[in-house]
């Protein structure tokens, strides 16, 4: 049985194209009016699995409450440090190609990359995204953690979609290949 695994880069930006400001903040983001969760749980019911960058993996500990919120995926944190896996967590300092194609060749629903920036630079230049889905916050920061850093690569783009969620809009495309 042939299953398609597809990486999707989900994530909210402002309007100038930031994730956090320069201090890691969000609170940007939570003062928007959305609707509902925003797409949110319709989105994570289509993936099993979940990549993220050691310095996301840390905001999340520090700002959420409770239990670990991807609890009931699989979930990758990759790191440049050895680190002791988790019951939630597998921390890794593997390549992106080289895990990428692994769970990419396995079975199972789509493979969600959560952030960060830094991390998402290298999955961008290996060209290992196929859809990005990016929800546009009414908000100008001017300056913060940019979505896409400066570098050596080009995706193209076909629009899937569109939607709004109240003053959020939600713009998914399939990257090309």
């Amino acid at each position: 049985m042939n299953n398609k695994r597809d990486l999707v880069l989900y994530i909210a930006a402002s309007l100038d194209g930031y994730i956090a400001t320069e201090d890691d903040s969000l609170d940007w983001l939570f003062n928007v009016e959305g609707e509902g969760d925003n797409g949110i749980s319709e989105f994570y019911e289509t993936v099993d699995t979940v990549l993220m960058g050691k310095k996301t993996y840390d905001w999340i500990v520090k700002h959420e409450s409770g239990e670990f919120p991807y609890k009931n995926k699989e979930c990758y944190v990759f790191t440049r440090s050895t680190m002791e896996d988790t019951e939630d967590v597998k921390f890794t300092n593997k390549n992106v190609v080289g895990l990428t194609n692994e769970l990419k060749s396995q079975e199972g629903s789509n493979i969600w990359l959560v952030g960060g920036g830094e991390l998402l630079q290298s999955f961008l230049k290996e060209k290992l995204v196929d859809e990005i889905i990016l929800t546009v916050a009414p908000t100008i920061i001017g300056k913060g953690i940019p979505l896409f850093n400066k570098g050596d690569y080009q995706l193209d783009l076909i629009l899937k979609g569109t939607r709004t969620f109240n003053q959020f809009v939600e713009l998914h495309y399939e990257v090309k290949k």
